[in-house]
């Protein structure tokens, strides 16, 4: 139940704020005060969409605060216990509109999404504005009021989740019947690639090896002509590094006998004539491995070439070479079993088909049972709305399913889809004699408006709502049909909160309490402002309602008589 509404800088709006309680409240005042925009900040606080151009001129900022109260056990009572919130305290939304569009949302004290309020709000209120007008016109709401209606939300779920486990499931097997549908080929590309990958046998780091033995078997002349003019300079040629040496370790040994410091020099020439005699064998040894080869060269090259092109071909480097060769052995085995996953997924298709259909046709039938209650009952309802000898069916038909839908997706040659097999229609024929047609054909605004009251007063003996705000309910009324529709509100806000904008004070008298909602000038600024009406006031507003801006004694005696009558 809605208990408290606060609203600032809002629209006209420049602070207001109105006390509900339970019964039927009735919010009346002159075209333009502002009784929808009080409306557009309770649907705001429900979750609408918000926007800047809300926000009252010369504000940064608007905001707006609803407290309701939560009844305990309730779906909200739960939704809010599953979000970390207490229901006990109650449910405090609040929403600050930013001309910066940093909007901010607020859940008992805490920041919090848009996605988690509407998630709280979808089963708090009802508003039946100009869109539950517009809502009921649309087939595609049909169907879903008359589940409503029925209580047929948890059958109509696991349908929906039926449907959204076979789509993937669908999906996969039309993937494995393409893969095997290009199988030949596809495994031919494997085999060949494979093929020349394992025919090339490569070792990896082979191609760094490769380069370096390309490098030595092209340079080998030069190496061999620097290797053997090294040997010679250091020891084979006459006049050697190491013949020098000689002399120069004999001269010191002879210098050794006058200074004995020297004799130590000529023992570390010796030492050092002996590592370059090592030194000359190392590079004899290094000689004899030189090849100058051009086969060999051609036959290194050739085989760079080969691992350059399956490099190029397969990732760039030999490891990613090898890592190709895996995966497509991995595929291959995989589309060996191909057969089997059709086979399998074929089998856990034809299970879940079953399953869903047998949802499916066993939420058709309970719709189609539920359809005749709901249309008995609508057309009581419109009896005692001044609508008697009102006709009204709902029509549930299957969409025939065409060549290309998926046989997974279809029940008897018959289209199922996330809601199941059925389409509704809403069919009405308010004057005798008339055909009847669809309830957007309906021409008359008085009609629509009665026709939605009593969706409305009949879903509400099912629905779980506890505040259901009405506007525009009056449109194209009056007389002693809004004296009825008064009458109908007031029996449904025996169940429920009620709350309504009207303009009729067939309808007014009718209210437990009653705002009047006025729009005044001051200091150059338009301000809307809202007043609780005692007994005395609100007989002038329903004199008013009455008679217009006039209020005469006979206006106050046509008000007092309504109000007595009302009690």
């Amino acid at each position: 139940m809605l208990q408290e509404l606060t609203i600032r800088n809002f629209a006209i709006i420049n602070d207001l704020s109105i006390s509900f309680s339970r019964g039927l409240t009735v919010l009346s005042g002159e075209t333009g005060a502002g009784k929808s925009i009080i409306l557009n900040a309770v649907n705001l606080l429900l979750g609408s969409r918000a926007s800047a151009t809300l926000i009252r001129t010369g504000s940064e900022t608007a905001e707006l605060e609803a407290l309701f109260q939560i009844t305990p056990e309730s779906t909200v009572a739960k939704i809010m216990k599953e979000h970390g919130y207490d229901p006990t305290e109650g449910l405090l939304v609040r929403r600050i509109i930013s001309r910066s569009d940093s909007n901010r949302i607020y859940i008992n004290g805490r920041l919090s999404t848009i996605q988690i309020l509407n998630s709280i709000t979808e089963n708090l209120a009802s508003i039946s504005g100009q869109h539950a007008h517009q809502g009921l016109l649309k087939e595609e709401q049909h169907l879903l009021i008359l589940d409503q209606f029925g209580g047929l939300i948890p059958l109509r779920e696991k349908v929906f989740n039926c449907f959204h486990e076979i789509l993937p499931l669908i999906e996969k097997l039309h993937e494995l019947i393409a893969i095997k549908d290009r199988q030949a080929e596809h495994i031919n590309l494997l085999e060949f690639q494979k093929k020349e990958i394992t025919e090339a046998s490569i070792a990896s780091g082979e191609d760094i090896a490769l380069e370096k033995e390309r490098r030595l078997l092209k340079n080998g002349e030069a190496l061999y002509q620097a290797v053997f003019g090294s040997i010679e300079d250091l020891y084979a040629s006459q006049g050697s590094i190491v013949e020098r040496l000689g002399e120069v370790k004999k001269n010191l040994e002879k210098a050794g006998r006058i200074d004995p410091e020297l004799s130590l020099k000529a023992e570390s020439m010796a030492s050092i004539t002996f590592h370059i005699e090592d030194l000359s064998g190392e590079l004899r040894t290094y000689l004899k491995k030189i090849q100058v080869d051009e086969k060999q060269l051609e036959a290194v090259e050739e085989r760079i070439d080969t691992l350059v092109k399956l490099k190029r071909k397969y990732g760039g480097s030999l490891e990613a070479v090898l890592a190709h060769l895996e995966s497509i052995s991995k595929e291959l085995l995989e589309i060996e079993n191909i057969s089997g996953k059709i086979a399998d997924t074929e089998k856990e298709l034809l299970k879940l088909h079953g399953k869903f259909v047998d949802l499916a046709e066993n939420l058709s039938a309970k719709r189609k049972e539920t359809a005749k209650t709901l249309a008995d009952k609508v057309v009581r309802k419109l009896d005692s709305l001044k609508m008697s000898r009102t006709r009204f069916q709902i029509s549930i038909k299957s969409t025939p399913a065409d060549k290309d839908t998926d046989i997974h997706l279809t029940a008897n040659g018959n289209l199922l889809s996330e809601t199941g097999l059925d389409r509704a229609t809403f069919l009405i024929a308010p004057n005798v004699g008339e055909a009847l047609k669809p309830l957007a054909n309906i021409a008359s605004g008085g009609e629509l408006s009665r026709v939605v009251l009593a969706m409305k007063a009949i879903l509400a003996e099912t629905d779980s709502v506890e505040t259901i705000v009405f506007d525009e309910v009056d449109a194209g009324i009056g007389g002693s049909v809004a004296e009825v529709v008064g009458k109908k509100l007031s029996s449904l806000a025996g169940h429920h909160q009620v709350i309504c904008i009207t303009h009729l004070p067939q309808i007014a008298k009718f209210g437990d309490y009653h705002f009047r909602i006025s729009k005044s000038v001051s200091d150059g600024r338009t301000l809307t402002s809202i007043h609780p009406l005692d007994e005395k006031n609100r007989l002038e507003e329903i004199a008013r309602m009455l008679g217009g801006v006039e209020i005469t004694q006979a206006t106050l005696d046509h008000a007092r008589e309504m109000l007595e009558t009302a009690e």
